[in-house]
């Protein structure tokens, strides 16, 4: 096995920032990762609209731990390890559903929504010792669980720091989706899951990789120039994806972006864009204004592409979606996928929204195919250790500062590190805030 601790060559002060390919291809790493980033700290789990009702629930795996996310018929929500305290088996094999109790099809014990144990078959004919009684027969509470305006977070170990502590001052990133309606956000209806032969890291970095867009997407670009050339740009629904990706293509160098490094890991990358009538958000742009201020309001409408590590992803630009990452093995990954947005927004919008996600997200769509061929094909390069240093970590480092923006201080946000620059720029030192986390929580893989 790779030593944890000599896969990442950090040497600030020399400027330099390399990981070794056997980060990504090393299957005890990958166990040790399992152990002390997904099952070591928090993760996120999924939206509170996936579950409204008393008795909805859904499935997630934490890890390798199966967990159930219910709200119980007292209209609380709850986290519990998916497993029957009995034998261990599941209680829950559905994606999700509704389920006023549930019975083990194992030995049959039968479980309220609330996680309560409710009958053990044949349990006064079973000659069980008084000791029996002694232990709870209830689901097991995942040992940390919370939600921040929608967004709900779990844990399988108690050693973590308090929610918000953790989320700090990325919640105000998250707020610029959730405050998007006074009744927060939702998931529409439908989901997609996906997986590629590749490691979960490559999708974790590709969300803040601008370098690539240009070099990956080259037919998407050119299908958005040929639709805006052959149609009216008010009733063209993609001129706002068309002119976020031109920021991003050096053919605007006015146009600024950047990103944002804050701590445990979590990142953003931007692009300022400008609010226009083929957004689907446009129309609450008077109600944004009187409600959250012109500050806020225009952040909403730049490209963001936001990332909680370990596995949780929400991108802004042609649309509103939410990934959640789930290692499988290290060469192979499961996504699930959500379109996202406002509830209560107008069933215009919501159509325009759904046409514009299904344009670019998503196997079916315009870009995903062109990135998860990209992932296998690095992680077939990476059996190639004749030199085993990565060298795409270090774009962006002679001009990343300490501390917060001008665009940042607009929402009063204050990141750890900042860069902003023209659309040439690229950074790639987002990816250090990564595997800076990375080697934090994996610094107890060899104690």
């Amino acid at each position: 096995m790779a030593n944890p601790h000599e896969l990442i060559d950090d040497r600030p002060d020399e400027g330099v920032f390399r990981i070794n390919r056997a980060m990504f291809d090393d299957p005890a790493i990958f166990e040790l990762e399992m152990r002390h980033i997904f099952e070591g700290g928090w993760v996120f789990l999924g939206l509170e609209s996936q579950v409204t009702n008393p008795h909805d629930y859904f499935t997630i795996n934490i890890g390798r731990v199966p967990a159930l996310i219910q709200r119980g018929g007292d209209g609380v929500l709850r986290g519990f390890v998916n497993s029957c305290p009995h034998k261990g088996a599941r209680i829950a094999h559905a994606a999700c559903g509704q389920a006023r109790q549930f019975v083990c099809p194992y030995h049959s014990w039968t479980f309220d929504s609330a996680g309560r144990n409710k009958g053990i078959k044949w349990k006064q004919g079973g000659c069980y010792t008084p000791g029996f009684d002694n232990d709870s027969h209830d689901l097991a509470p995942l040992p940390a669980f919370g939600s921040y305006k929608g967004f709900v977070f779990g844990s399988v170990t108690a050693d973590v720091p308090p929610l918000l502590d953790w989320l700090g001052e990325t919640a105000k990133l998250l707020d610029l989706v959730a405050n998007q309606s006074e009744e927060g956000v939702e998931s529409v209806p439908g989901s997609v899951t996906f997986t590629y032969e590749g490691n979960w890291k490559l999708q974790l970095e590709n969300c803040s990789d601008n370098y690539h867009f240009t070099s990956a997407h080259p037919s998407y670009i050119r299908l958005l120039e040929r639709r805006k050339a052959a149609e009216d740009a008010a009733s063209n629904s993609f001129t706002s994806a068309m002119q976020s990706q031109r920021h991003w293509s050096g053919e605007d160098d006015e146009i600024v972006g950047g990103t944002f490094s804050f701590p445990y890991g979590h990142v953003l990358n931007f692009g300022v864009g400008t609010p226009t009538p083929v957004s689907p958000l446009f129309e609450r742009f008077d109600w944004l204004t009187e409600t959250v201020g012109e500050a806020q309001r225009d952040w909403m409408f730049n490209m963001r592409n936001l990332t909680i590590f370990p596995n949780l992803q929400v991108a802004e630009n042609a649309a509103s979606q939410l990934r959640v990452i789930e290692p499988i093995s290290t060469n192979r990954t499961r996504m699930r996928t959500w379109c996202i947005g406002p509830k209560g927004e107008s069933p215009a919008a919501r159509k325009q929204r759904i046409r514009q996600y299904e344009d670019f997200y998503n196997p079916s769509g315009m870009a995903t195919p062109d990135d998860t061929v990209a992932y296998e094909d690095c992680q077939r390069g990476f059996a190639g250790k004749v030199e085993p240093w990565l060298q795409g970590y270090q774009r962006g480092m002679a001009t990343r500062k300490q501390g917060s923006s001008p665009l940042a201080d607009r929402i009063a946000l204050k990141p750890a590190w900042s860069i902003e620059g023209n659309s040439r720029l690229c950074d790639e030192t987002v990816y250090q805030s990564y595997y800076r986390e990375w080697a934090r929580r994996m610094a107890g893989a060899l104690a």
